[in-house]
């Protein structure tokens, strides 16, 4: 039976995590996992409070509500910035989940892979539906438009 060889304090470890110039990726996800966790709390309180109590609440949130809503680019940015912080905070969080857990190289490719995918196709038509969202179409009957396009 040998016993294991404990490395000098002090020896040089290379690391799967680390960028060539000693970047450690890690350590960027850790900190970004903390300053975007203050960002969505200060996102989503602000969305709650300005969909569900300032107003007439839940019974106001409707096609015309997010119709009138998404006419402001602030509006839009702002939406824009909860849904991409949040799905790259869980993205981050959920493959740090994933390389703790799957124990074989093939499990953990793969479900990264299908979880990359997700963010991908997530993102992008998040993204699509936020700038390309039209409330008023053009040519479509007055009776299925909703009360701001007539105003």
């Amino acid at each position: 039976m040998s016993t294991p060889v404990i490395p000098e304090p002090r020896a040089k470890v290379t690391r799967s995590n680390q960028m060539p110039g000693g970047i450690n990726t890690e350590m960027f996800a850790w900190l970004f996992m903390r300053i975007s966790g203050v960002l969505l709390v200060a996102l989503i309180f602000g969305h709650l409070i300005v969909n569900l109590v300032v107003g007439e609440g839940v019974s106001a949130i409707d096609f015309a509500f997010v119709g009138g809503k998404w006419s402001s680019p602030f509006w839009q940015i702002w939406d824009l910035l909860m849904l991409w912080l949040a799905m790259i905070h869980g993205t981050n969080g959920v493959r740090t989940i994933i390389n703790d857990y799957a124990e074989r190289t093939g499990t953990r490719i793969t479900l990264k892979t299908l979880l990359y995918l997700a963010f991908v196709i997530t993102v992008v038509l998040g993204t699509l539906v936020i700038f390309t969202f039209e409330p008023c179409p053009p040519g479509s009957p007055d009776d299925l438009l909703p009360s701001i396009c007539f105003g």
